[in-house]
């Protein structure tokens, strides 16, 4: 087995579901989907979902928060089978391309179509982070204890690089539509299924070149799925057993909190807050993008010597000053504005890549996709806990600025619970090789 290729292969799903996220989550979907639920309300502004009636405004936010809910009940029976099943890739591409269609169906989401909108965009949701318990659960298979800062954070700076690269053709297209001859509806549908062409084309690259890493012998089919359901609650009660692995992860869910919420309100920051105009917002996405990339690779080479946990450590400085900083920028002030984008970008993919890598060093050989599982449960299942600590802050306060600064108590207190994290002893807890640095 040619160890380079397979993670080359690896690398490209980064690359290739990053489209996901930054062109249908962050950018387009949500403000389409809106309109349309809008355009569509009664005079009330009140539309049907599902048999219930809610704001049309309301549509795209309970999309998200219903497609949470499902991935906190999903994921861990994705994990589960994941970690039975004796052909792993094929699950990996279940989900991906499961994932990527969806996406692509989008396009065909039209005036009036907001119901199947929603739908296709909540199962392109929970397939995504399905897909992401599979594949996080190679990084042990391709990377040895003191390689994995390195491999983790290169995958993450694919990302940011395919999911940036597309979001700037994406961008251009729309910001060009007229003169190509087409509405900027289309603009959108257009762009939005070329995230899912995108996800489908590179994925099926990673699919085939993780191939080499199916176990030899495992169940199949029905087999692993009751097998993985019947595994499911040893797994809870086995985590128990791995006290600092699960210290770690409360430490990585609100550290995470903090910037999910950065990242989910420092649009709203701007426009609201800083009367900075769209294309301000536009112009600090791919400032963010590009220096992400160059900040995966450059927090990864200084894990190789400083240690996953302490670079981690670093960032959180660097994001509470940053939000502290947030709170001191005048009205306008469009290139303080891109500075601060450049700085979170800096950190933003770092900080994520080595928690990954991290967490890959402090779970049981063999399950790592069930508590891979758990892992993107912090991350996506409890997301909501900071954008609902901002808006109770606003709604206390009436002002965004203050609102904003205690976005910094979750990195504080992650970052505290962190450094009580003894590295050392989880990995030993779980059976593991120890890297030279942590």
């Amino acid at each position: 087995m040619d160890i380079r290729k397979v993670r080359r292969s690896w690398y490209l799903y980064d690359w290739a579901n990053s489209a996901f996220s930054t062109t249908v989550v962050t950018v387009f979907l949500g403000p389409y989907l809106t309109n349309i639920a809008n355009d569509a309300a009664d005079e009330n502004g009140f539309i049907n979902f599902l048999g219930f009636n809610i704001r049309g405004g309301s549509l795209y936010p309970y999309a998200i928060s219903i497609s949470v809910i499902m991935q906190v009940l999903i994921l861990p029976i994705v994990g589960s089978v994941a970690d039975r099943i004796k052909n792993r890739n094929l699950t990996l591409g279940f989900f991906a391309y499961l994932g990527a269609i969806s996406t692509m169906l989008l396009y065909f989401v039209g005036p009036g179509d907001f119901t199947m909108g929603a739908l296709l965009f909540i199962l392109a949701n929970v397939s995504f982070g399905s897909a992401l318990v599979v594949y996080n659960s190679y990084l042990p298979d391709i990377a040895s204890p003191d390689e994995r800062d390195v491999i983790s954070s290169r995958g993450w700076a694919m990302g940011y690089a395919g999911g940036g690269l597309l979001l700037i053709a994406n961008l251009a297209l729309f910001l060009s539509h007229e003169s190509l001859g087409i509405s900027s509806e289309q603009a959108v549908r257009i762009s939005l299924f070329s995230a899912g062409f995108w996800w489908a084309m590179f994925g099926l690259i990673t699919i085939r070149g993780v191939k080499p890493l199916n176990r030899p012998q495992g169940d199949v089919g029905k087999d692993a799925l009751v097998i993985g359901f019947k595994e499911l609650n040893q797994t809870y009660k086995d985590i128990k057993k791995y006290p600092e692995t699960f210290k770690f992860l409360i430490a990585y869910l609100l550290y995470n909190d903090g910037i999910q919420t950065v990242i989910a309100l420092s649009g709203t920051y701007a426009i609201i807050e800083l009367m900075l105009d769209e294309s301000a917002l536009v112009t600090t996405i791919i400032i963010v993008q590009s220096v992400a990339l160059i900040g995966s690779l450059a927090l990864g080479r200084l894990a190789l010597r400083y240690g996953s946990k302490k670079v981690v450590l670093g960032s959180l400085v660097v994001w509470s000053t940053l939000v502290f900083a947030a709170y001191f920028i005048p009205v306008g002030s469009t290139y303080t504005y891109y500075a601060l984008g450049a700085g979170i970008g800096f950190v933003l993919g770092g900080s994520q890549a080595l928690s990954r890598s991290l967490y890959s060093q402090v779970i049981p050989k063999e399950k790592e996709a069930k508590y891979f599982s758990f892992y993107e449960i912090a991350e996506r299942g409890t997301s909501w806990i900071g954008t609902a600590a901002f808006g109770i802050a606003y709604s206390v306060t009436g002002s965004y600025r203050i609102s904003i600064l205690l976005l910094v108590v979750f990195f504080v207190i992650g970052g505290l619970l962190l450094t009580r994290v003894d590295v050392r002893k989880a990995i030993e807890q779980a059976g593991n090789k120890q890297p030279t640095v942590v």
